[in-house]
């Protein structure tokens, strides 16, 4: 917000000081002055719109310059003054010529200037010449006897100021150079600036072409600290001046039709300036001109002229370039018609006279009646007004909401209605009471609060259906905050007399915000009658930082809004006409609006409503359908007091142009689309996205040596701090390995930390997941406990990272001021949101995210719309200034090229950070992690030299800085995991559109393996507390069961976002949603194979308050920026591997890529037989008919941790059928050791054809008893088929005699494997493994047992044999359990499993599986 001083408005201001203001081109730099504050100022660069370092000697020629350089002035004015006197101390030496004869010679003598009688002379000798003079004056200056041209010298600078069209100053660089030849030609416009940051202190707009800029380079920094500098381009400097002329003849009428307007609606004029000047409506020239206007000041009139003068040229070259300019217009005529009337002698009377006709006042006699302080009145009521207990509050709209909610806070009670159930359901979440109408709200209170949208809306409130006014008790108080007309106010003060139940009404108009309604900080104006505003004192006071007390009664407080809104919305529409002229000049509309900020331009609304047309973001603060009202008000009341607003007038009819095109909605800077429409223009001014690979390919090679060498020695490691890393979520250990993180912070456990002399520890402070003013306390707190640990452990020192969000979310600077306060000032802040994983790059200062090839700008990305952390810039130095909001200039943030990394090397970045002034913030350009280590290494240098840095960072800074080599993502079997029977469990809470989109892949791949369990955030976040505890048991119930199935369960929020109305709401709704998180996670009874986490708050509380870990060990990543955590004993399920996943990493594939890696290894018969292949050992199938059977298998399996095949024959299979095979499934699914279930013996085409669709592992293709081509035929078909579905093919070569599950094979169909046939057949057919017949038939063994020579089958597998079928032996051991009585059918059951369990535990034995599960 502007504000203002009684200085600037005492200022004077001549048509100089408007002629000052100064041109834009296409590329720009901004310079800062030479002087001992800025040994590193940024010097002008053609190829980096950013700053760069000056050298060192370019510091001392310029000193040595200016010591015998002289400067001539062709043309004096007060400003040429100013600068003579800045360019004697640099130690410049001056001669001039004034065109005009006047006083300012004297004071240009006086300052040690020689005059000189003519243009030729004031330009001999000297090397630069500053030419300031009219139209008029030009012929003699350029044309005349003895023109500058004669004396100007080879290789001189001409510093040309006028303010002429960009034409007619290119045609006068042209006769100048030709006539001259080697000379220097800079277009430049001088001004003072009158922004806080600038006030009072000179401005340049320069632009010049080729190597101009740098030859001005000493005199523009001896002069000003702020220097902007176009490139290849003349006559630029005067479309900035226009820009800037525009926006002053606006706002200068505006002005003027405001104070008169507010004069007839009964304010005092002086009143009236002191409240606006700190408002909305507020803008540079209302601050400095009403003064004058009230106090009939001369150089009212001599302005009023100029500016006719001016504006009329800017409509000169709207005319030329075809553009409409709709306000200036109507202001010009204005302009025209006030200062063309003659009263008398008194040329100075004339436009107070004149408007004083128009608007039938006289606001010099208005201005000399007693004023009052309406802040003193408010003070004076607060103390007296009368205690309120009981609110009832109409319209809980989003200032309406915050407005409530904080009276609620301080302790009224609040009962509350709004036609938006939801909105009521959050209210009384609050603990805020609801009714179901106006009236019911409105029984036994004693202030009723109104805050609809408009007049039908409050009447409707008091006097429609339900209306409150029949439920008021007699003497209540109502609060009208809606802005309505003044003329609404006085009917109904009436009307509520006319009731005769006592009724008080205060008229209370509100301005401030969403933000501010809820903080209790709003500006309010109140008026009414002194028992109704001593009725309503207690609760005005809570909801406003600054309330007025208006004098005048009801309707005198809106009539104050009334102005103010007369001014915010022309200025809103001045400004969308400005720069949408600007646009169409050919201007880069960023750096317009940044010039303008300093400029006799500004307003506070250009300021607050010109970025949103910058970031073509439309989303409403306030409607453009807002000012189709609030302007409708306006000329209302002057057409009830019979005043003309013409430009009032025009500014409305450009929001109802906005408003009948389908912008009403929309925030009210959309009404630049009007101007975009009409013209074509673009006002839009956003980073490009550009190619990753061009952007690459433009970079200098990197630093030839490997910091990381250096950074892993002993003695870097001896020399360096330990890295003390406070992570804003736990998503900061995403590059590094065999690191501790803590999740608990008392000064014992930091003792202990300290003790191990480790080179880096995180502290997991999930401070993004709080509110501004908890993150400040908590990280004073940890570090002033980290302050005293270390100072209890003998030669520890260490150095502070604010781990931060590599997309630029969370709290800064707010925790960086924490920090600072408690461990005292640093050297520099040190911002590095590098990420190479995320694909976070940092180039020209821009912060980019890589998308595929694309590198996009970092505001304009999704992360940058964050509900709590949003904000605009993608430049770091914007972002600063941004975030610090305007604390500290984006011009005073020093930065780290990519050019100074890898052409200077750890050495120049050492020196850099060694020069850099205490306090600094310093911005590290990196594309690659060598650039980043090359930055780590010279930052340790420059520690070591004594500097301390506190450091803002994304994770690949702090391994980078502690030498740690990446290493590859880790799997379970690198963690010696075995096969577990639960399923994993993954929790995603994360809303950024990355997460949905990777959630979506997880489901699509995975389909039905994939328990899906979606929490309902409605439930969680916005109903009862009884609905959200049955979600809650739903959820945790249901995953419980799934993870127990062994299914991989994803427990997500559901994906539609809801978000509240305030940063600080949405805070407080993703808190519910996290603690509902942790809720469900804490009543889950099955103990997952391993957690995964996705989103940075969601993995921080379900590691801290669900799992309750108090530390934990950094194994390494489970993906490329995916940290996975071994958590410490005392947590819950301590063991389990626990991912961290980042809500803004990877591609979309990226979480199903880590859970197909974690993930119970899939079923593979072909994977068994490969693992036996290279142990040596060969693997049991075992025919299964039968549940006992399928967990005999199982048991003896796991009890000899060996692998193992179930096998189902033809024969099991006709009498189980599918329900068999199912079991089979689910048995080896469920098994602790690698089961797979196999088909045998298929010898119908017909009938495999069905088994492959039961889900089998493998198959056995039995063509046996066909001839050999047929076999070979029938096999290459099925094993084609089988193949397609990832199954394993076994096939038979050759027949044994016998029966086997009622198969019979007569001897004569026998036959055993042809040897010299069997390469051959595997050849053609493509199978897996051969079946071989090399002996011995089909059958039970005879009565006297087997004789079976087992060296043989050991000689077998030593050859390669890794498959052997078990069937017989099982089977005998099963029926021979039933020949024996047993009590009962489990009884049976269970002797049967136990008799078969070992009979095939010895046989795992004799195959060698045992123990290689």
């Amino acid at each position: 917000m502007l504000k203002p001083s009684r200085l600037l408005a005492g200022t004077a201001r001549g048509s100089a000081a408007h002629k000052d203001l100064g041109g834009w081109p296409t590329k720009w730099t901004v310079a800062m002055s030479l002087d001992d504050d800025h040994p590193h100022a940024p010097l002008p660069s053609p190829s980096n719109s950013a700053p760069s370092p000056i050298p060192t000697e370019l510091e001392l020629s310029s000193s040595a310059m200016a010591s015998s350089t002289v400067v001539g002035f062709v043309g004096l004015d007060e400003l040429s003054l100013e600068i003579a006197s800045l360019l004697v101390k640099s130690g410049f030496r001056l001669q001039g010529f004034e065109v005009t004869e006047s006083s300012l010679m004297n004071g240009f003598l006086e300052l040690g200037g020689v005059k000189c009688r003519s243009p030729m002379e004031a330009a001999r000798g000297a090397t630069f010449v500053i030419i300031m003079a009219s139209v008029n004056e030009l012929h003699e200056v350029l044309y005349g006897e003895e023109d500058v041209a004669k004396g100007l010298c080879k290789g001189s600078v001409i510093i040309f100021r006028s303010t002429l069209s960009p034409s007619h100053t290119q045609k006068i660089e042209k006769y100048l150079t030709e006539e001259v030849g080697d000379v220097a030609f800079v277009d430049a416009h001088i001004f003072r600036g009158v922004s806080e940051e600038m006030n009072g202190k000179i401005i340049i707009v320069a632009s010049g072409r080729g190597r101009t800029n740098e030859k001005i380079q000493p005199f523009f920094s001896a002069i000003s600290k702020k220097v902007y500098c176009c490139h290849n381009e003349i006559g630029a400097g005067s479309k900035i001046w226009a820009v800037n002329s525009l926006l002053e003849g606006i706002h200068l009428v505006a002005s003027v039709e405001a104070i008169y307007l507010g004069v007839r609606a009964g304010l005092h004029p002086m009143v009236l300036y002191d409240i606006i000047s700190n408002a909305a409506g507020s803008s540079w020239i209302f601050v400095d001109i009403i003064p004058k206007l009230l106090s009939a000041d001369q150089l009212l009139t001599y302005y009023l002229n100029n500016l006719v003068k001016d504006t009329g040229l800017v409509m000169g070259m709207a005319k030329s370039i075809t553009f409409p300019l709709p306000l200036l217009s109507v202001a010009h005529q204005h302009l025209i018609h006030d200062s063309s009337r003659k009263y008398g002698d008194d040329a100075s009377a004339a436009p107070l006279k004149t408007w004083e006709q128009i608007y039938g006042v006289d606001i010099q006699d208005a201005a000399n009646k007693k004023s009052y302080s309406p802040g003193q009145l408010a003070d004076e009521l607060i103390p007296t007004s009368k205690a309120v207990n009981k609110i009832g509050f109409v319209g809980l709209g989003a200032m309406g909401f915050g407005m409530a909610a904080h009276l609620l806070r301080s302790n009224f009670h609040v009962i509350a209605y709004d036609v938006y159930k939801p909105t009521l359901s959050r209210f009384a979440e609050l603990g805020g009471t609801t009714g179901d109408s106006p009236l019911e709200v409105s029984k036994d209170v004693e202030v009723l609060i109104i805050m609809v949208a408009n007049e039908s809306q409050a009447e409707n409130v008091l006097y429609g259906n339900d209306g409150s006014l029949s439920a008021l008790p007699s003497g209540a108080t109502i609060i009208v905050s809606s802005t309505v007309s003044p003329g609404f106010l006085i009917g109904l003060e009436q009307r509520l007399k006319d009731e005769n139940k006592g009724f008080n009404l205060v008229d209370a108009p509100v301005s401030g915000g969403v933000k501010r309604a809820a903080e209790g900080t709003l500006t309010i104006m109140a008026s009414g009658t002194d028992d109704a505003l001593s009725s309503a004192g207690n609760v005005l006071s809570a909801l406003s930082e600054k309330l007025y007390v208006i004098r005048g009664g009801c309707g005198a407080a809106s009539s104050v809004k009334m102005v103010n809104q007369l001014l915010a919305g022309v200025h809103i529409a001045a400004a969308a006409e400005a720069m949408a002229f600007g646009a169409r000049l050919g201007l880069k509309t960023r750096e317009l609006f940044e010039i303008i900020m300093h400029a006799g331009g500004f307003s506070w609304m250009f300021g607050n409503r010109v970025p949103h047309m910058l970031e073509n973001d439309y989303t409403p603060y306030s409607a453009v359908d807002i000012f189709v009202k609030d302007l409708g008000i306006v000329l209302n009341e002057s057409s009830n007091l019979k005043i003309p607003l013409y430009l009032s007038s025009v500014a409305h009819q450009l929001f109802l142009s906005g408003s009948s095109s389908g912008w009403g909605r929309c925030d009210d800077a959309a009404v630049v689309k009007v101007y975009e429409t009409l013209t074509g223009v673009r006002i839009e001014d956003k980073n490009p996205i550009i190619s990753k690979v061009d952007m690459f390919k433009s970079l200098p090679p990197e630093w030839p040596g490997n910091p990381l060498e250096y950074l892993s020695s002993m003695e870097c490691q001896n020399n360096s701090k330990v890295l003390v890393v406070l992570d804003d979520d736990p998503t900061g250990t995403q590059t590094v390995h065999d690191i501790e993180v803590l999740t608990e912070w008392n000064i014992e456990m930091l003792v202990e930390q300290f003790s191990k002399r480790p080179t880096c520890f995180f502290i997991l402070t999930n401070s993004r997941s709080l509110t501004t003013e908890k993150a400040i306390l908590l990280t004073k707190n940890i570090c002033r406990n980290v302050e005293a640990a270390a100072e209890a452990v003998k030669g520890i020192d260490f150095t502070i990272v604010l781990r931060g969000d590599s997309t630029l979310r969370g709290h800064f600077p707010e925790e960086a001021y924490a920090v600072v306060s408690v461990l005292g000032e640093m050297d520099a802040w040190i911002i590095c949101p590098f990420f190479l994983q995320g694909g976070r790059y940092t180039i020209d200062d821009i912060h980019y995210v890589a998308d595929a090839d694309r590198l996009v700008p970092a505001g304009e990305t999704e992360f940058a719309k964050d509900a709590a952390f949003g904000y605009r810039s993608s430049n770091l130095r914007e972002w600063v200034e941004e975030k610090t909001k305007g604390r500290i200039p984006a011009n005073n943030v020093s930065s780290v090229s990519i050019n100074l990394l890898r052409k200077g090397g750890p050495a120049a970045i050492c020196e850099h950070l060694c020069n850099l002034q205490k306090g600094s913030i310093c911005i590290v350009n990196a594309a690659s992690e060598r650039d980043i280590s090359v930055f780590s290494a010279g930052m340790i240098q420059a520690e070591i030299k004594g500097k301390r840095f506190l450091c803002r960072t994304a994770a690949s800074f702090v391994s980078a800085r502690i030498g740690i080599e990446p290493r590859p993502p880790i799997c379970p079997s690198d963690l010696g995991i075995t096969k577990d029977t639960s399923g994993g469990l993954i929790i995603v809470g994360s809303y950024v559109p990355k997460t949905t989109k990777q959630v979506e892949a997880l489901i699509s791949q995975f389909g039905p393996k994939l328990k899906c369990v979606e929490v309902s955030v409605d439930k969680i976040s916005m109903k009862s507390i009884q609905e959200r505890d049955e979600e809650i048991n739903h959820v945790a119930n249901v995953a419980s069961a799934s993870l127990k199935s062994g299914k991989d369960t994803l427990v997500m929020t559901s994906r539609q976002l809801i978000t509240g109305r305030s940063p600080e709401e949405s805070l407080e709704i993703n808190s519910k949603v996290s603690s509902a998180l942790v809720a469900i996670v804490q009543q889950i009874t099955t103990r997952p194979r391993y957690i995964l986490a996705k989103g940075g708050i969601t993995s921080s509380d379900i590691a801290t308050k669900a799992l309750e870990a108090k530390r934990a060990k950094v194994i390494g990543q489970a993906l490329a920026g995916v940290p996975l955590w071994q958590l410490g004993p005392e947590s819950h399920h301590p063991g389990v591997p626990y991912i961290v996943f980042p809500g803004n990493v990877g591609d979309n594939n990226a979480i199903a890529d880590v859970v197909t890696s974690w993930a119970r290894p899939s079923r593979s018969t072909k994977d068994i037989l490969l693992n036996a292949e290279k142990g040596g050992y060969a693997v049991g199938a075992f025919n299964v008919y039968n549940l006992e059977g399928v967990e005999a298998v199982i048991s003896a399996a796991e009890a000899e941790n060996s692998p193992a095949i179930l096998q189902v024959h033809p024969g099991a299979l006709k009498h189980g059928g599918v329900p068999l095979v199912a079991c089979c499934i689910a048995a080896a699914d469920q098994a602790r050791v690698p089961i797979t279930v196999h088909f045998d013996h298929g010898s119908s085409k017909v009938e495999v054809l069905e088994e492959l669709e039961l889900g089998f592992d493998s198959v056995m293709v039995d063509g046996s008893h066909l001839p050999y081509e047929e076999n070979v035929s029938y096999t290459k078909f099925i094993t084609r088929l089988a193949h397609a579905k990832e199954m394993l093919v076994e096939a038979e070569l050759g027949r044994l005699s016998g029966t086997e599950d009622d198969l019979t094979v007569e001897d004569y169909e026998a036959r055993l494997t042809d040897v010299k046939q069997a390469q051959e057949f595997i050849d053609k057919t493509g199978i897996n493994a051969l079946a071989v017949c090399i002996g011995n038939v089909h059958g039970k063994y005879p009565a006297s047992g087997p004789n079976l020579r087992l060296n043989l089958l050991k000689e077998c597998i030593a050859l390669g044999v890794r498959k052997f079928n078990v069937n017989t032996e099982v089977r005998s051991a099963y029926l021979d359990v039933l020949q024996k009585p047993h009590k009962d059918l489990v009884h049976l059951m269970a002797s049967a499993k136990e008799a078969m369990k070992t009979v095939i535990a010895e046989k795992l034995h004799l195959f060698g599986s045992a123990g290689k599960a």
